[in-house]
């Protein structure tokens, strides 16, 4: 029986960084994918996502020059040759992720099937058969799959997913895409500036639920703006003959449906109560704060642990969850701290609590500064002064959460989720120079707004009007030469 020293089961970012990690330790390491290595944010979210969504961005670029007195006319959209620009970009980055890279880092890669048949055991299946394989420690990031609602008709319609969106060779003429958090978004607004008829249906009542309200009514605004039909606060009852019939009684027509209304974990066939693993009720592995799962010898990481759905988190994981087996270290994700992005137009940055959550634990010591872009420079400049910046402080002046609406919301919001992962005050923020002029000037002058907020409350005004008092005193204008 083959003996390792760690076995990770799926070759995603947790389970990659988990191999390379461990590799550069000079343990022996196991990495067993069944289908392709890199993942789903290789091949089916995030680069081909984010290569659409800059293809999107050239055509609506071109439409929209006019306003700055640039006239070039309407752009023609290649379905073909935008398409093979999103394989592209997959084909350029897929060798960091490949079998031969993570071997460069010391680990071994197989092709199969893994499945648990003991508390340190596990059978790999491939075409030649199966082994059998025994390890010391084990980390199990299989990640997570698109889920479909249960809705009549549905799957007879043949939904495109996540999965099976990048396997077209041209685009729809119509579309109706079933969720609207930040995937539907995102794929809704960049799929109709390439010219497709789109119709988003959101379950609850306000896109990207999750983000502050403000948001919600911004995204959908430009979303109406750019074409979308945007439905919140309606279901699909049942699917016929292309048609989707809603809950509240309305109708769309479609050529094809996207389903993005969730993931589930990938966890069927693993073997999990052989090894001991708990999962929870929603098929999660349930992991402590040291990334262990119920069998100490295995620890999770990624979308299979249910924690936050990104690939930034999936790699910190499956580096921690390495060094913690192999080293025997104590190290845990600040989940607190962890930033995301939804990359619309403009982006939606967010890290930290909103102000809801703020409240509810800190009740009306929980305030809140906005500063909407009109006052940043360099919006200005741009024609985008639709955004804003959003800071949730707590008592003593603690920065608690952060929104950034605006073109590279992503790159702005770095800064802050450092300095609430420090604890940092919104002072230390607006003490902060800098450079001008930037969308960075946002999360800056939201500072200062809120210092000088602060300055002007009854006590530190009376203070503040003392010590000038004070300083008068000491220093009376007198009359002649010094």
């Amino acid at each position: 029986m083959d003996e390792w020293d760690l076995a990770v089961l799926g070759g995603g970012t947790a389970g990659i960084v988990a191999a390379k990690t461990a590799g550069r330790f000079g343990a022996r390491v196991l990495l067993i994918e069944s289908a392709r290595t890199g993942g789903d944010c290789l091949w089916t979210g995030c680069v081909p996502s984010k290569s659409l969504i800059a293809a999107a961005h050239a055509a609506h670029s071109v439409r929209s020059a006019t306003r700055f007195g640039v006239h070039v006319g309407l752009p023609k959209v290649d379905d073909a040759a935008v398409l093979a620009y999103v394989r592209s970009a997959i084909n350029q980055i897929e060798p960091v992720d490949s079998p031969a890279a993570i071997g460069a880092e010391g680990a071994t890669v197989f092709a199969g099937q893994a499945e648990f048949t003991g508390p340190s055991t596990l059978r790999v299946t491939d075409d030649a058969g199966a082994r059998q394989v025994r390890f010391r420690w084990a980390v199990v990031a299989t990640g997570s799959a698109p889920s479909l609602p249960s809705v009549p008709g549905l799957a007879e319609a043949d939904p495109l997913t996540t999965d099976t969106l990048w396997d077209l060779t041209e685009l729809p003429r119509r579309l109706a895409i079933l969720g609207g958090g930040p995937i539907g978004c995102e794929l809704g607004q960049a799929l109709a500036r390439l010219g497709v008829e789109v119709t988003i249906v959101e379950l609850t009542d306000r896109l990207l639920g999750k983000e502050e309200p403000e948001v919600s009514s911004l995204i959908a605004e430009r979303l109406r703006a750019e074409g979308v039909t945007v439905l919140t606060g309606t279901g699909v009852d049942h699917v016929a003959g292309g048609t989707l019939h809603l809950t509240d009684g309305g109708t769309i027509a479609t050529d094809r449906i996207l389903v993005a209304a969730g993931r589930r974990p990938r966890t069927t066939g693993l073997g999990l109560a052989a090894a001991g693993v708990r999962c929870g009720e929603r098929g999660h592995v349930v992991i402590d704060d040291r990334l262990r799962t119920s069998n100490r010898r295995i620890y999770a990481a990624g979308d299979v642990t249910g924690c936050l759905p990104f690939t930034h988190v999936a790699g910190v994981q499956g580096g921690y969850a390495a060094t913690n087996a192999l080293l025997g270290l104590r190290r845990s994700v600040d989940y607190a701290a962890v930033p995301w992005v939804t990359f619309t137009d403009p982006e939606v940055a967010h890290v930290g609590a909103t102000l809801a959550q703020a409240r509810r634990r800190h009740g009306t010591r929980a305030q809140s500064q906005r500063l909407h872009h009109e006052h940043v420079d360099r919006a200005v400049t741009d024609d985008r002064t639709d955004g804003f910046t959003h800071l949730v402080i707590g008592p003593g002046g603690r920065l608690l959460g952060a929104t950034v609406v605006a073109p590279r919301a992503g790159e702005s919001i770095a800064e802050l989720a450092a300095a609430i992962r420090r604890g940092a005050k919104v002072r230390d923020v607006a003490g902060t120079v800098h450079p001008y002029p930037t969308y960075a000037d946002g999360p800056w002058h939201a500072s200062l707004a809120q210092l000088r907020a602060d300055l002007t409350a009854p006590l530190p005004a009376r203070a503040l009007a003392a010590l000038r008092t004070l300083r008068r005193a000491l220093h009376p204008i007198r009359g002649g030469h010094p």
